[in-house]
């Protein structure tokens, strides 16, 4: 089966969505994209709502496979779960929101102004293509939710 080795961990767990919820998390995305885009905001403001855009756009994917993180490191997870969702043809892109995750720490947690405006938008960029991207393949694969 799919995903056993993050359920055996206890990373994830079964989980049934409904349209509400995942209409609810999209609304979250596009509120993420809109102050993304917000000139006055710090870069690294910017940066971490593009992020979470895309962390919320992989957590319906999660949702409407029928799983949900658990436990601690739950975008670590998530991104994990993506990667076996999405499988080798998104490696790369999976790497990237990865790597976006681990400076988003740093941002949130350690360090102020270390993200620069290129980085801000290539990722808002990414953030606005992998939303449409999450929203087709829900309207595809799980039409019970769009």
């Amino acid at each position: 089966m799919p995903y056993d080795k993050l359920l055996s961990q206890g990373k994830i767990q079964k989980h049934v969505t409904s349209r509400k919820e995942i209409e609810n998390l999209f609304r979250v995305v596009k509120r993420e994209l809109k102050d993304a885009a917000i000139p006055q905001l710090s870069g690294d403001k910017k940066f971490t709502s593009a992020y979470n855009a895309i962390l919320q756009c992989a957590t319906t994917m999660m949702y409407c496979e029928g799983f949900k993180t658990r436990g601690e490191a739950h975008h670590y997870t998530t991104f994990q779960f993506l990667r076996e969702f999405l499988g080798a043809e998104h490696y790369g892109l999976v790497d990237y929101f990865d790597s976006c995750r681990k400076k988003r720490n740093l941002a949130d947690y350690d360090v102020a102004g270390e993200i620069s405006e290129t980085e801000v938008i290539e990722l808002l960029e990414e953030a606005n293509r992998f939303y449409k991207f999450t929203k087709d393949r829900i309207t595809k694969n799980y039409s019970q939710y769009s």
